[in-house]
């Protein structure tokens, strides 16, 4: 039977698969275990109601939207402190997906488009990012005047911006999507970035793969959107190694996701990017994402300001 609109939140635990490879089966499963009741109890507490947990994940539902953003805000602000204390393979950030919609219900599981939108999103969102849709979006803008939770909280705070229309696996047409800001020391008019509208394929045999070059005192390296994702840092084990010591050890990541590169930072002091021939703002990242795309370059750990900066070059060549 149908059900009045709901929001539907997937939550999931990124890198899972190499903290196993990294450190015992037991120990890690015990880890998520714990995260994965700790996230029920979360969204409980913002009055959602779980539906199934999902091995290293959890799928909830609420009443609104407000109260979805709250508890996955909530959720990637604590979770991120949390871990910092963890050792590095343990290191797994959330990665959410919220889409609102009527849901059918049989039994104790949902299914509908809400449910197939939030768990592709998910996926696709990338470590500590929390993307959305724009049924989302709507019931925020339309509660801006009074943008309370079910539990009489007053959310004048919240923060989005667009990615543009993205492909999402198994839809046909391309759907606006957009990221919920959680990050509160990022300010709001530096993150503009959009996504970009992925043509339509070409036939297998004419498809040419997207790269993009990344650049730091002479070395140069290629990478092509299939060996992604990548680790920039300054261990050795790093794809991209920049030996400076205000460089994170595991700095920041680049993934391809539904037709663009998308840079993470998961660094300490941040990651500043500026794009060529742009005359807006640099775009500041701590424990957040961004589109690459045409070129440019990016300040590890110092702003450009600072003229000792670790500065990495990149250039997008599309496929």
């Amino acid at each position: 039977m149908h059900s009045p609109l709901q929001t539907i939140a997937f939550i999931d635990l990124a890198d899972s698969t190499a903290a196993y490879q990294a450190m015992g089966s037991e120990e890690v499963a015990g880890v998520i275990s714990k995260v994965t009741q700790w996230i029920g109890r979360v969204c409980e507490a913002h009055d959602g109601r779980i539906l199934k947990f999902l091995g290293d994940g959890v799928m909830a539902e609420f009443g609104n939207s407000v109260d979805a953003v709250t508890a996955a805000v909530f959720l990637q602000q604590q979770h991120t402190k949390r871990i910092r204390r963890w050792p590095e393979p343990l290191h797994m950030g959330l990665k959410i997906g919220l889409a609102s919609g009527a849901v059918v219900r049989m039994g104790n599981d949902a299914y509908g488009d809400p449910v197939n939108f939030a768990s592709r999103l998910s996926d696709m969102s990338g470590s500590n990012a929390i993307w959305a849709t724009e049924s989302v979006i709507n019931q925020l803008r339309t509660n801006r005047r009074h943008r309370i939770s079910n539990r009489g909280e007053v959310l004048e705070n919240i923060r989005y911006r667009s990615l543009g229309m993205i492909r999402i696996k198994g839809i046909v047409q391309p759907h606006p999507v957009f990221q919920i800001e959680w990050n509160d020391e990022i300010p709001t008019d530096l993150i503009t970035i959009r996504g970009v509208l992925q043509e339509p394929e070409l036939p297998d045999t004419e498809k040419v793969e997207s790269h993009i070059e990344l650049g730091w005192e002479g070395t140069n390296k290629v990478f092509v959107s299939s060996e992604l994702p990548i680790q920039i840092g300054r261990v050795p084990d790093c794809h991209f190694v920049i030996s400076d010591p205000r460089v994170s050890r595991k700095h920041s990541t680049i993934e391809w996701i539904n037709g663009a590169f998308v840079l993470a930072d998961q660094s300490t002091y941040g990651t500043w990017i500026r794009f060529t021939g742009k005359s807006a703002s640099e775009v500041q990242l701590r424990r957040s994402q961004c589109i690459l795309h045409s070129g440019g370059e990016m300040a590890l750990g110092v702003p450009f300001s600072d003229a000792s900066a670790p500065v990495l070059s990149f250039q997008v060549r599309a496929g």
